[in-house]
């Protein structure tokens, strides 16, 4: 989870949905590659935000987990992720830059905008993580 000054959340549109599809960052973790130095890659990669631009506020206690639905399966990506949650905080003047390969736009957006605008596979683990950080994310 990327945050803003005003505690909005980083939402990045996926390139070459048939409906608009908003998500927060993730990504893959490489053999031997461990979970924080994963996040800090897959932020560079996706965004162009870099720890120059970013604070780095807390992990999740917890691995979360989903599966994903039939239709979205492939071998590439297989029947669901684990995943752990890191929280960062944009510092004044970050640039977002989509990386046009996976995303397309972004919009600092509230938590509740980001619900309406996610995948129905996502929210429950969306309403962890942010339950998780709520202390952090609160106005």
């Amino acid at each position: 989870i990327v945050i803003d000054g005003q505690k909005q959340v980083l939402a990045l549109r996926r390139k070459g949905t048939a409906e608009e599809a908003w998500q927060m960052p993730q990504g893959g973790i490489g053999k031997d590659e461990a979970p924080e130095h994963a996040a800090w890659r897959e932020l560079q990669e996706e965004t162009g935000l870099t720890s120059a631009d970013l604070e780095l506020l807390g992990a999740s206690r917890e691995w979360l987990v989903y599966e994903l639905p039939a239709a979205f399966r492939s071998p590439k990506v297989g029947w669901g992720q684990a995943q752990r949650w890191f929280l960062f905080r944009a510092r004044q003047g970050a640039k977002v830059r989509p990386d046009s390969k996976e995303f397309d736009a972004f919009e600092w957006v509230t938590r509740a905008e980001l619900m309406s605008r996610v995948v129905e596979f996502r929210r429950p683990v969306y309403v962890r993580v942010f339950s998780e950080f709520a202390n952090w994310l609160e106005p």
